[in-house]
C-alpha cells in the first residue's frame, strides 16, 4: 500500500501494524536511531516497504532514557564531523517533522577544575574552532555570569577553573523527537511494529535473507541493528561478535521549580551535568557503572556520589528533592567512538558503540545508517566509524570527550 492510500488516523500519530511476511528492508531497534534510519531511508532513498521492529514500546529503551544534552564539540575530525552534522540537522528538523520537540539551544559549558583540565579544554576549543565548530573558553567569571547560581569560590575541593561553551548547543524533548519520527515515517508508509522481539536471523549461507521474531519470520532484503546496549546480542544471534561492553546508566530528576538553571553544565571531574527540563525538574546524570549488564538500573553510590558534586557545585540544590531515578543500557567500544557500517554477514549493517552520545547524534546516525544501508557503502561521514578499525588500528579516541555520560 502506498502512502497515498494509507487509511487516515487523526486519533493517534502513527499505525500499529501486524508484520507482514517480507520486507525490502528490516530495522531492529524502535528507539530514535532506528526511526531516524527509517526516516532517512524512506525520504532519501525512497524504501518505504520496511519495518522498524521494536521488542518493547517504542522509544521505551535508551530514547526515554538519556538526559537529552545534544553538542558537537568533540575533539577529533571525524567526531566533530558526525555531531556537527548533527546539530546542523536538529536546527532543521522541528520545521521537517512539523512537530515542536522543545529543541533550546541554551548552550552547553564544560567545566575545568585542574591545569590538566584547563590545557585538554583549551586544546579542545582550538580543535573545535578548525571544524567550524562553535566554541569558546570562558575564564570563572565568564562562567558565572552565564550561570549565576554556579559555585566558583576557590574554597571547595575542585574549584571552577574555567569552562568551555558552546552556545549552539543544548537539550531537546526527547520522547517528543521519537514520536515525531514516528509520525513522519508512518506518513511515508514504514511500518512501526511494537512488542516484536527478534529471536534470531534467517541466513543462506552468509546473506542474511529473514528476522525471526515471536510474531513468526519475517523475509528480506537487508537487516539493520540499531539496538544500542543490546547490539551484541544479535550479533551472536547473526554469527558474529561486536567489540562493544554494555554498562547500565543512572539518571534522575528533582521535583518542579521555577527556573533557576539557564544553560546546561558539565563536569567530567567530579562526574556531573545538570540542565533544567522545560517543565522545571532539574536533569541530572553522572558516569556509567562499572559493572557490565543489561539491567536499567544502577548502583546507589553512583547517585550519592553525582549528588555530592551537584551541591558542592550548585549550593541552591542542597533543597531540592530527587523524586525519580532510571537507568539506560549503554553500548561503549574501547575508543569510545560508534561502529556504523557493514558487519560480516552480507546485507546485514550495524549502528552501535555510541555509549554515552547516542541522543544527540540521533539525526545523523540515521541519515547515514540509511545512506549505508541503501548503498551498500558508507556515507562520508560514516566512513571512520566502521567495524574494521579494531583491525586496523585506526582507532578515534574520544574518551576525553565520551566517557563520561553526558
Amino acid at each position: 500500500m502506498s502512502a497515498d492510500h494509507l487509511p487516515e488516523h487523526p486519533d493517534f500519530l502513527w499505525r500499529n501494524p501486524e508484520p507482514k511476511s517480507s520486507y525490502d528492508a528490516v530495522i531492529v531497534g524502535g528507539g530514535g536511531h532506528g526511526l531516524a534510519t527509517a526516516y532517512f531511508l524512506a525520504k532519501n532513498h525512497g524504501m518505504t516497504n520496511i519495518a522498524v521492529l521494536e521488542k518493547g514500546w517504542l522509544a521505551g529503551g535508551n530514547m526515554a532514557r538519556n538526559t537529552t544534552i545534544i553538542r558537537s564539540n568533540y575533539l577529533w575530525d571525524e567526531s566533530a564531523a558526525i555531531y556537527e552534522h548533527a546539530l546542523k540537522l536538529w536546527e532543521v528538523l522541528p520545521e521537517e517533522l512539523e512537530y515542536d520537540f522543545l529543541f533550546s539551544q541554551r548552550g552547553v559549558m564544560n567545566l575545568a577544575h585542574t591545569l590538566g583540565d584547563v590545557r585538554e579544554s583549551i586544546r579542545r576549543v582550538g580543535a573545535n574552532q578548525l571544524n567550524g565548530v562553535d566554541a569558546e573558553w570562558l575564564d570563572p567569571q565568564q562562567v558565572k555570569e552565564l550561570c549565576p547560581i554556579l559555585n566558583i569560590s576557590d574554597n571547595i575541593r575542585y574549584p571552577v577553573m574555567g569552562a568551555t561553551y558552546q552556545p549552539r548547543a543544548g537539550i531537546a524533548k526527547h520522547d517528543h523527537v521519537a514520536w515525531a519520527f514516528a509520525r513522519k515515517c508512518d506518513e511515508l508508509g514504514v511500518d512501526i511494529i511494537q512488542n516484536c522481539e527478534v529471536t534470531g536471523f534467517v541466513k543462506d549461507g552468509n546473506r542474511v535473507v529473514g528476522v525471526k521474531t515471536n510474531r513468526g519470520t519475517i523475509n528480506t532484503e537487508k537487516v539493520g541493528l540499531a539496538a544500542a546496549g543490546h547490539s551484541s546480542v544479535l550479533a551472536e544471534m547473526a554469527g558474529f561478535r561486536l567489540p562493544i561492553q554494555s554498562h547500565p546508566l543512572q539518571a534522575l530528576v528533582s521535583e518542579l521549580h521555577e527556573p533557576v538553571h539557564p544553560t546546561v553544565v558539565m563536569s567530567n571531574h567530579v562526574h556531573v551535568y545538570v540542565s533544567q527540563a522545560h517543565k522545571g525538574e532539574l536533569v541530572m546524570g553522572a558516569g556509567v557503572d562499572s559493572y557490565n549488564g543489561y539491567g536499567q538500573r544502577g548502583s546507589f553510590h553512583v547517585i550519592e556520589e553525582q549528588m555530592a558534586a551537584a551541591v558542592e557545585l550548585f549550593p541552591i540544590f542542597a533543597r531540592a528533592h530527587v523524586l525519580r531515578t532510571w537507568g539506560g543500557i549503554v553500548d561503549t567500544t574501547m575508543d569510545a567512538s560508534p561502529i556504523v557500517g557493514t558487519t560480516p554477514v552480507e546485507n546485514m549493517f550495524v549502528n552501535c558503540g555510541w555509549g554515552t552520545g547516542g541522543f544527540k547524534a540521533t539525526p545523523a546516525a540515521g541519515l547515514t545508517f540509511a545512506h549505508t544501508i541503501a548503498t551498500g557503502a558508507p556515507h562520508q561521514l560514516n566512513k571512520p566509524f566502521a567495524l574494521e578499525r579494531f583491525e586496523t588500528g585506526a582507532l578515534i579516541d574520544e574518551h576525553g570527550a565520551a566517557a563520561v555520560a553526558h
